[in-house]
């Protein structure tokens, strides 16, 4: 395994930063055929190689690629998903749980409606999700 940008150190063009990035799914599509990928947890010349550059990519996108409408689930709905998972719980199921129409459960659970004070009590009550959970993100 050749080190191609041993001695870069940081990312400061486009052209560069396209380079690198073919680079590391190269070398990971050539550490995966070697079998260097097969452990978790591996400690190899691969996996040093591809998270340096990693990181060095992951440097560039922060400084200098803008991403739009990337949509961040909130805590709160990942707090009902995993407590919904915990029981085994489909939306429908849920939402029964909470006495609540199943479409203004979905509703809430895509962020296109917001947890009112009666679900908020509910959530804490029914499904014990943490009040400031719910204050901060309702």
């Amino acid at each position: 395994m050749g080190k191609q940008f041993e001695n870069i150190t940081e990312i400061k063009s486009r052209d560069l930063y396209n380079k690198v990035k073919a680079y590391v799914n190269t070398l990971i599509d050539e550490a995966t055929a070697n079998g260097a990928l097969t452990t978790q947890g591996a400690d190899n010349d691969y996996t040093h190689e591809i998270g340096h550059l990693g990181a060095l990519c992951a440097d560039y996108e922060n400084h200098y690629i803008t991403y739009k409408n990337i949509k961040v689930k909130s805590p709160l709905l990942i707090s009902i998903e995993n407590e919904m998972e915990k029981r085994s719980i489909n939306q429908r199921q849920a939402a029964e749980l909470l006495d609540v129409k199943e479409s203004t459960f979905s509703q809430i659970m895509t962020g296109q409606r917001s947890v009112s004070m009666k679900m908020a009590k509910k959530l804490y009550k029914i499904f014990n999700i943490d009040s400031n959970l719910i204050l901060e993100y309702s």
